[in-house]
């Protein structure tokens, strides 16, 4: 796929989009623009679902959302809060560590430079990512395991690893769809383009995939 039909398909996406599931750190930053917020609900989106997101999300910063109402609260009533999310106990963990270094580090602001966001516990690439181009409207490309998977699938990219994919990104994809492009490929591919057996009968893009490693589909 060329970089001018990968324009063409996000267009149609991007309108199609509007009627789609809504990722939770997305409906957080049109919510609030809080950083911290989204900051956190990225790391308990991890191996997490959307809708269970949403909730331990909610309950979370219902009681704490400030970094100091954070660190006023035990791993043990964090667990309580955020569970049945993934790693939950491991994620609490992470996040006291992370408000204790916010608030010794930076006032109690969360960092905008991607590199002071990779090292704080729990952040990989996709989170320091997502917490610059949707906390603070900077320049991003968030590769998440659907941008990774569908970019691959379409044959725009030819990669291993959803890091591998955000550097070849970084090369090609216009400056336009960089921050967009996460929320059009998790939606995209959340509801139709399934990692197994897709939705292609019913994709409005479907004549401009490659369906690279698709092998059946609906």
């Amino acid at each position: 796929m060329t970089t001018e039909t990968l324009d063409t398909v996000l267009t149609l996406l991007l309108e199609e989009s509007r009627t789609w599931h809504v990722p939770i750190v997305t409906l957080i930053k049109e919510r609030s623009h809080d950083p911290f917020q989204i900051l956190i609900s990225t790391v308990l989106s991890l191996r997490t679902k959307d809708e269970v997101t949403t909730v331990a999300s909610h309950r979370l910063f219902e009681i704490a959302d400030t970094p100091q109402k954070m660190l006023g609260l035990s791993a043990a009533a964090i667990q309580k809060l955020i569970y049945p999310v993934g790693f939950y106990k491991r994620k609490s963990e992470n996040i006291l560590e992370i408000c204790r270094i916010l608030q010794e580090e930076y006032q109690g602001h969360v960092p905008d430079d991607l590199d002071r966001l990779l090292a704080l516990p729990g952040v990989g690439r996709k989170t320091a990512n997502l917490v610059l181009t949707l906390g603070f409207d900077k320049p991003g490309i968030c590769v998440d395991t659907h941008v990774h998977r569908i970019t691959n699938r379409f044959g725009y990219v030819q990669t291993r690893f959803p890091d591998e994919t955000e550097m070849v990104l970084r090369e090609k994809l216009p400056a336009k769809w960089w921050i967009p492009i996460n929320d059009i490929l998790v939606a995209f591919g959340q509801g139709l383009c399934k990692p197994v057996s897709p939705f292609c009968s019913t994709c409005r893009v479907a004549q401009y995939c490659e369906r690279i490693g698709v092998d059946k589909s609906r």
